[in-house]
């Protein structure tokens, strides 16, 4: 099996640590970092650490394609992002004691002719029986509806669909006839495509009922819900240790993926998932530990079947 990652709007992450977030006030940072980001590339990140060969596509800015060129370096991506005039879109993490600021920008518009040579390169590369998970927010100028369209192109080629995405773009996509085969959505997102408040639960199992294979549903520190047609569990493990929450559903998404590319069934998909999210917060950027401290992560995560015992 092999994975592909489509990242439409990447980021350079600019993470700023302070002692205290205080509006109005000015402030001396304790730290700066900049790492290569977007929802597919942390994806890409995280699935390399693991030891899973991964290839990103996307749309990179050339002006400052540095950190992507270093990350794909460092590790065993397989680059294909198209670079294209301008600059990658700069995305500002304010980090403090309370948690996370995020302060996310609009890169380049993408063009017509940049999206039909990206979609027709990701649609040539997918064959039957690989993973391809599309992740993130779109750029302006790209159309809402791209994932719908893509997941029924690339359901057509065999290969099967991962999407981690939000707002228009999640709505589109389950609109149409032809759903991803698995879902990462966390529960606000999940609300939100819903309409309003309700049981995490329910709204997965109804889509679920309607075809999707699997969906996990990260709840923050309520843990995360892992649902198939046969199994629900929910598995939780607090974390001792955030360094940054910047990333960390994208490594769940990657521990969706590494249990995959194992055949694992829901109990290792969802001690992996969660172990992946619980490692990359002891983390700042789009990294996992060691694979030994994952693995002793995932040995203590807790799983409970809906309506049963502790595991």
């Amino acid at each position: 099996m092999a994975v592909l990652t489509l990242t439409l709007h990447p980021a350079v992450d600019q993470t700023v640590t302070l002692d205290r977030l205080l509006p109005g006030a000015v402030h001396r940072a304790r730290a700066v970092r900049q790492d290569a980001g977007g929802k597919g590339i942390n994806v890409a990140s995280c699935l390399a650490d693991w030891g899973v060969p991964v290839t990103a596509m996307g749309l990179l800015g050339a002006e400052n394609a540095a950190p992507f060129d270093a990350l794909f370096a460092a590790k065993p991506i397989t680059d294909r992002c198209q670079r294209h005039p301008g600059s990658t879109r700069v995305n500002l993490k304010l980090v403090d004691p309370s948690g996370t600021t995020d302060i996310n920008m609009d890169g380049a518009p993408a063009t017509p002719a940049s999206l039909e040579t990206l979609t027709a390169a990701l649609e040539a590369a997918a064959t039957r029986g690989d993973l391809v998970i599309l992740s993130g927010s779109l750029p302006p100028g790209c159309p809402p509806d791209i994932y719908a369209r893509l997941t029924a192109a690339l359901k057509a080629r065999g290969a099967r669909v991962l999407l981690d995405s939000s707002g228009e773009p999640l709505r589109h996509a389950l609109a149409a006839d032809i759903l991803p085969d698995i879902l990462k959505p966390n529960a606000d997102e999940l609300a939100e495509w819903h309409g309003g408040p309700d049981d995490p639960q329910r709204i997965a199992t109804g889509l679920i009922e309607r075809g999707v294979a699997l969906i996990a549903v990260s709840m923050g520190d309520r843990g995360a819900l892992f649902l198939t047609r046969q199994e629900a569990l929910h598995a939780r493990l607090p974390a001792e240790r955030v360094e940054s929450t910047v990333g960390a559903g994208d490594a769940m998404v990657a521990g969706l993926a590494a249990a995959l590319d194992e055949g694992a069934g829901l109990e290792r998909i969802a001690r992996l998932c969660t172990a992946f999210a619980v490692g990359k917060l002891g983390r700042a950027g789009p990294h996992l530990p060691d694979k030994s401290i994952i693995e002793a992560l995932a040995a203590q995560v807790e799983t409970k079947a809906f309506g049963g015992e502790k595991q």
